[in-house]
Parts: C-alpha cells; structure tokens; sequence
C-alpha cells in the first residue's frame, strides 16, 4: 500500500500536504480510493468556506459508494481542483497526485494533530481486523 512519507493523515482517510506559503493541500487516500472504487463523482468545497475541523465538506461518489471527506483543520478554503470534478478518475490513477481542496488553517499548528504516514498505516492495518 503506498503511504507517503511526507504527507499527514486524518483517521477519515484524508492526506494532507503542507505547502510552503502554509496552506494544505487535501485529498483521500489510495487507501481509500481502492476501498471506493472506479471515482465517477466529486464535489468540492467552495472557495472561502469557513471549516471546522472534522466537518463534512466534499463528497466522492464511485461506482459502489459515496463517502464524505472531512476537513482535516480548521480554516478557510482557499483552493478547489475543478479537475478532479470534470475527471473524477484521476483520483483513481494517481490519489496523492489528485488533490481536491487547498484550507489556510486557522491555526497552523492544527496540521501537528494528524497522524504520519507510520500512524496512518497502523490506522489502516487496524481497521482490517
């Protein structure tokens, strides 16, 4: 399973890549987006929400399923990937590659509360059991 080192996770199967002016850019995981299946849908956060963190604010739909994905902090959407919308398969191809929404956080040192890539694995490896 591919878990990138520099990446954050969220235990709703969100990564999280901090950028260097300070935002975060948001995705799901291919841990999730195999659970899912063929992507035949997404919606993003508008630009200038307000999230808290944990709140609902995407949804992807895949040919078995939809799910929610879950602000990882609390902030202001500053970024959506209208790509993803149009071609909600590029998520399949290429999860750590097709980012949904960019989010200045409220507060930077929120993006510490998430786990690493070894925590996320144990996460994963949990819920298999």
């Amino acid at each position: 399973m591919s878990i990138p080192a520099d990446l954050k996770y969220t235990k709703s199967h969100e990564w999280v890549r901090i950028e260097a002016d300070g935002t975060l850019t948001v995705g799901i995981t291919h841990h999730a987006q195999d659970l899912l299946g063929d992507m035949v849908f997404v919606e993003n956060p508008a630009v200038g929400r307000s999230l808290n963190a944990g709140e609902e604010c995407a949804v992807v739909e895949s040919v078995k399923a939809a799910s929610d994905v879950y602000a990882p902090v609390a902030g202001e959407v500053v970024s959506s990937n209208s790509e993803v919308e149009s071609s909600p398969e590029k998520i399949n191809q290429d999860a750590y590659g097709a980012w949904m929404f960019r989010i200045k956080p409220a507060n930077a040192a929120d993006v510490n509360t998430l786990m690493d890539a070894g925590g996320y694995e144990a996460h994963v490896a949990s819920e298999a059991h």
